[in-house]
């Protein structure tokens, strides 16, 4: 359940910033895939690549957590 919150809350904001997976991806340093199945819940994402996440987001912990 986890898993689908956070993977929805990145798909969320990265739509809102107008990213693709793809250049998501090249902001983190990590495979369009990765991105791709996180989105969808279906990988467990370690602390390290969210915060990687969360930085090319140009978002915050507390803004991404809030009402998660």
């Amino acid at each position: 359940m986890i898993k689908e919150k956070v993977g929805l809350k990145i798909k969320q904001i990265r739509l809102q910033n107008n990213l693709s997976q793809e250049k998501l991806a090249l902001l983190s340093n990590l495979d369009r895939t990765y991105i791709a199945s996180v989105e969808s819940g279906k990988r467990n994402i370690s602390i390290v690549n969210l915060e990687k996440i969360i930085i090319a987001l140009d978002t915050t912990l507390e803004i991404f957590f809030k009402g998660l």
